[in-house]
This record gives structure tokens, sequence and C-alpha cells, in this order.
């Protein structure tokens, strides 16, 4: 694929929609709520209770002569709080009326300094309008005394000890595993659900059988593996195959992420594989699936820096319980990843993870299996050939083939369809790799012109070269960052790299930029990610497949893709300076020779060059058997109209066919097989 590149456009941004799932109060604090306000209504009402006037203040002298003149209408005495000899007297008095009588109307008052002798008590006690009261003061001593320490305790319990435990679900329960034993009820994946794998499928299916029959193994003096690793690109199914292998085993089933291990507490990684271990133990036979254990896995030794690694002692507990002295039968180990190479050695030896499951990219059969299994949900059309989508999607891993079905479901409803067509198909195809049409996309006309002879001049030399892929086809439509697209589709999957396509690749590559100076006499950055794609390819051939006449067989440089912090920084180059000069020289010599003969093929076929490129300003879409008759014949073939179907005007269900419309021609088969192309938009 060859495209316009716009990547000196900004991307619009992109906005996250945020997760508004809803929470659960717990049962404490609504109860603590409910008592703060049950307490406050409380005191409410008791002060609503209480007397509103205020109590009259007297002296002993005044206190007995209202007593011996019957004002007083009730008199408490408080022997409990007599403060050295004073008793306190509290009560209410009668009013006088206005010839100095009681009156039935009572007010309070408070006597706080009685020197009360027990003669003087004695003739108070004689009236039954006084009392006196001794209320137990040591009780009330105690709770004033210990009420201080309480009120403490309840807070440092409320703001310490009550969020550890909401924070890690209390502070004992840092080191117990994370592990979910996986209920065969609760799933529903087996290995009917998986497709596209059967070599890695065959492999794991013989620790399901191992689980239900260990004597048939065991017959002959054979060991099940303990460790099963899984490695292979993201979204080949690794996860998938782990939940399938849970469903087929009637055996419990524990799962974990690698990143559940690490947690901001020293020595809880250790102690959760250890506790995770401890848990199979009583349910053996069993399986723990450890996902991404190249999260706790990496290789030991390579951090930067002193000090205690918290992975590294997490990866010594689990190399312990997988290969150690106290170590039991009847505990399988899957692991999956997709980074193998950064693993530690002591991990991959055999006796811990014996035996490694490469779960590939699938091909073309196992791409169409896929889309089969995940079709099941999709109402497809009865003429949707799902053998031509697995053809056109070489590469495709199997999520992204759950996508494609998936885009092309919304496709269709968003168009308010029955079923999901072809169509559909090819333009979430496309969708998926390249990105969505950007038809809204303000283009003028003089970079629209040099787009078309862009495309044009990749589309041209690629039907022209002899080693090249097929061309699926070219447009001219906007997708992605990509201004326009030339689209080439293999006949089968590549599985290794000739020399003669790569070089033909090359010269695909600089038509664009050819076609594209021809027509407006300048060169401009839409040829930016051509460019970088031709260098990079001639870097491989030079570097690493040894396609060089000058440099030999020899690899030049490491050809993995990422570098591994604190084991590739203090790497020496592996080639002297002179080699490295070398090496440019040949790219350069490579990209030069493909720019030569893609001049020279545009140069001999100007006018097919021009055929194309107006027929792309005007339908802004070929396809490659389109392209192809051009080259052949010189002129251009526009493609039928599509014939009005009048039975929606006429009250008719829509899509019913007219006695008198006629047949549709079939569609130009693409070279090589490649099946029926895009219907061309009119432009």
């Amino acid at each position: 694929m060859f495209d316009d590149d716009s990547s000196n456009k900004k991307p619009a941004d992109k906005k996250s929609a945020g997760d508004g799932g809803g929470f659960k109060i717990p049962t404490f604090t609504l109860l603590a709520w409910a008592g703060i306000i049950a307490a406050t209504v409380a005191l409410v009402a008791m002060r609503g209770r209480m007397p509103t006037s205020e109590a009259k203040e007297i002296q002993q002298s005044e206190f007995l002569a209202l007593f011996q003149s019957n004002f007083v209408a009730h008199a408490k005495i408080n022997l409990g709080n007599q403060t050295s000899q004073l008793t306190p007297i509290t009560g209410t008095l009668f009013k006088a009326d206005k010839d100095g009588k009681p009156t039935k109307e009572e007010t309070r008052f408070s006597a706080p300094n009685v020197l009360l002798t027990q003669k003087m008590l004695d003739q108070l006690l004689v009236s039954d309008r006084i009392e006196a009261t001794s209320p137990n003061v040591m009780v009330q001593n105690v709770i004033w005394g210990i009420a201080p320490f309480l009120i403490l305790g309840v807070l440092f319990w409320f703001f310490f000890i009550r969020q550890i435990k909401a924070a890690g679900k209390g502070a004992l329960s840092f080191g117990k595993s994370k592990a979910k034993m996986l209920a065969k009820e609760r799933n529903k994946t087996t290995f009917k659900d998986v497709a596209g794998v059967e070599e890695a499928m065959e492999e794991v299916s013989e620790l399901v059988d191992f689980l239900k029959d260990p004597k048939k193994f065991q017959r002959l003096g054979g060991r099940i593996p303990k460790g099963v690793l899984m490695i292979g690109p993201p979204g080949t199914g690794k996860t998938l195959l782990a939940k399938a292998i849970a469903g087929e085993a009637d055996a419990a089933f524990f799962s974990i992420s690698g990143s559940d291990f690490v947690e901001m507490f020293v020595g809880v990684g250790a102690s959760r594989v250890r506790d995770m271990f401890e848990q199979a133990r009583k349910s053996t036979p069993c399986l723990i699936f450890i996902d991404e254990i190249d999260a706790v896995g990496r290789s030991r030794g390579h951090g930067l820096g002193g000090g205690n690694d918290e992975r590294e002692q997490t990866l010594n507990a689990l190399l312990v319980e997988m290969d150690g002295f106290d170590t039991q039968e009847g505990i399988i180990i899957i692991a999956a990843t997709n980074r193998p190479d950064v693993l530690d050695p002591a991990l991959l030896r055999p006796g811990r993870f014996d035996r490694q499951v490469t779960v590939n990219l699938p091909d073309v059969r196992g791409r169409e299996a896929i889309l089969k299994v995940h079709a099941k949900n999709v109402k497809l059309a009865p003429n949707v050939d799902l053998s031509i989508i697995a053809r056109g999607t070489p590469g495709y891993s199997g999520a992204e083939l759950a996508n494609l079905l998936n885009e092309a479901a919304l496709l269709a409803a968003r168009t308010n369809k029955k079923s999901v067509d072809q169509l559909e198909l090819e333009e979430a195809r496309d969708k998926v790799r390249w990105g969505r049409e950007r038809r809204s996309m303000a283009m003028s006309d003089e970079e629209k012109r040099g787009t078309a002879w862009h495309e044009a001049g990749h589309a041209l030399v690629n039907v022209l070269l002899k080693h090249t892929h097929p061309l699926h086809k070219v447009t001219i439509i906007p997708r992605g960052r990509a201004l326009g697209v030339t689209m080439m589709l293999p006949k089968q999957d590549i599985l290794s790299q000739r020399k003669k396509q790569l070089v033909d690749d090359l010269a695909v590559a600089m038509g664009g930029r050819i076609a594209e100076e021809i027509i407006t006499d300048d060169i401009s950055s839409g040829a930016s990610g051509d460019i970088q794609m031709a260098t990079q390819m001639a870097k491989a051939m030079i570097m690493h497949w040894g396609m060089s006449d000058k440099l030999g067989n020899v690899l030049y440089g490491d050809s993995e893709e990422y570098v591994f912090l604190g084991r590739d920084m203090k790497r020496s180059k592996e080639y002297s300076e002179e080699t490295a000069k070398a090496i440019d020289a040949e790219v350069k010599r490579l990209v030069d020779d493909g720019y030569n003969t893609a001049k020279k093929l545009i140069d001999e076929n100007r006018d097919k060059l021009e055929i194309i490129a107006n027929s792309l300003l005007e339908y802004e879409t070929l396809d490659g058997a389109q392209v192809a008759d051009i080259v052949r014949t010189g002129t251009f073939t526009p493609p039928p109209k599509p014939p009005v179907d009048l039975k929606p005007m006429m009250g008719a269900p829509a899509g019913t066919p007219l006695p008198e419309t006629p047949p549709k021609p079939a569609p130009p088969k693409l070279p090589g097989g490649l099946g029926t192309p895009a219907p061309a938009p009119a432009g």
C-alpha cells in the first residue's frame, strides 16, 4: 500500500468519554449518617421541651423566707453536687398576686450556694414539696474519664484504619492473591469458539486430556508439562485460548494478570505468588493462567540504580514455586505474552515453562474460519463471500477480524439495512486498516489534481512491473491521514520476501513522486510516507536480509524492533564507520535504482498515466482491473451506471426488481482471483 501522506496536517483531537458507572455506598456510612441525623433531631426536640425562661438565682435567706411563706411550689436538693458544705437547690416558685398571695403560675429558681445543715435538711424534707436526690457520681466520673480516649479511638479508626481497609480490603490482606477462580458454569468459551490456531489448540488440548485422564500419559512414563508459555503478536487469541481450556476442563482454573502481583508495598508481590500457589494446592489438579507475564518476568539484573527491585523478588518467588524443593505435581501454569525476548532465561528453562506455544497470525484459511466464528452473531446477506474478505485481509489478527465484522454491522445499521452486504465488509476492511473516508475534507483543485497524478504514478508502475503484487484499487478519497491510497493485495499469504519483488516495490514507491513532479513541475511533502517506507525497506534488504552484492550475507546491527532499557544502553555498534558509510551508499543506490526504473516506465507510458489520473479526478476510485485495462488498451471504459429502482416510488418494497430492468453486468475480476472490486462512486 502506497499513500499520499498528509502527516503535515494536525490530526483531530480525540475526546475520551468517561465511564459514568454508579458506585455503592457502604452500609456503615449509611448507618453513621442516620445516627447523626437522629441525634440532631433528638437534640432539637429536647431543646423544644425545655422551658424558655431562665432560672432566677436567689440566696439562702430568700429561699428560706419563700419556703416559710409557702411560695415554694417544688424544690430539688442535689446532694451529689455538694461543693465543700454548699448545696445547690433548684425548683419552681409560685408568683405573687396584687395582694402578695401565691398564685398557680410558677417560675423557675436556683439557689446554688445554700449552707445546708442536717437539721435544716430534716426540716425541709418534712414538706412533700421538697425532695433530695443523690445521683451515682462514680459512674459519671468514669464516663467523663474514658470519653476523651474513646472519642480519639473512634476518630483514629475512622480516618486511618477504615481508609486502609477500604483501599486494600484490610491491612493484612495485601499479601493475599488476587487470582480469580473461574467457575465452569460461568465460562461458556470452548474450543469451538477458537479458530485459525489449530496447531496451538492441539498442543494445549493435551492439558485438558491430562486433567481428565492423567494415567493415559503416565502409563509410559511421560510427564505433563509444568508450564506452557503462549507467545505471539497482540490480538492472535492467546487469552481466548486460555478461556477455552478453562471451559473444556473440569478442573479448577485460576486467572490473574502479571500486573496484579505488583503493589505499592515492598514484598507484596512475592507474598501474593506464595498465596496463589497455596490456594492452587488445595484444588489440585488445577490450572493457573497468568496473562501478560512480562510484567513480572523481565530479565533480572538490568535495572538502573541500586536498591531492592520489587519485580525481581516477585520473579524469584515465582521461580521457586514453579520448580523448587517443595514443588508438587498437579499444578499447570499457562502464561501469555507478546514480548518473549525480555523474559528471564530461568523462567523459560525446562522444568518451569517446558513448552512454548507460538500463536501466529492466521493464514488465509485461518482468517476465513475466524470470520465464520465471529459471523455467528452477525446477520449476513446471502451473497456475502467471507473467503474474499479473508484473501483481502493479509496480516490481520483475530481481534482485527472481529473488529472488521463489528464495523461492517455498524455501517449496515447506520444505513438501515436488514443485513450486512459485501459492500459493508469491503468498506469496513478499508476503515480498519487505513481509516475512515474523509469526503468532507476541503481540498483545492490543484491539490486534488496533484494527488490524482501521484496515485496514478503508483498504480501505473505497479501494473507495468512483473514482480509486484496485483493492484486492488486506487482512490483519491482521503482516508485516515492519507490524501489518497493505492492498495495492492497479494495472491496468497507472504511467508518470505523475494529480492526481485522488493526491488520492484521500491520502484512503485518512487512512482508517485515522479508523476507528481511531471504535472506540477514541483515536489511536495506528500511523498514522505513513500520515502520513509522505501528507506526502511532498502535498509532491511542490506542490513538484515543479505541482499547486497557489495556487503554480502552479513547481519549488520540487531534486528530487534524494541530497545530493552538496561540491556541495550551499553551495547556497542557492531560494525565500523567505514561499513556504516557503505551501508548508506547501498541504501541510496537501491532507492535511486528504483527511482530511475519508475521514471523510465512513466516516460514511456505518459499517455496512459494521464488517462489514469483524469479518470481518478472524475470517478475518484478505480479498481485494479480498470487500471490494467487502461495500460493494455490505452482507453478507459466508464463503469455502467446502476439501474434506478422505481418500486419505492410506486409503493412497492425497496429493492424489488422491476421486470423491465436489465440484469446488472458481472463485475470485472481482479488479477489473481481477488474477487469483486468495490464500486466506483461518481465524481
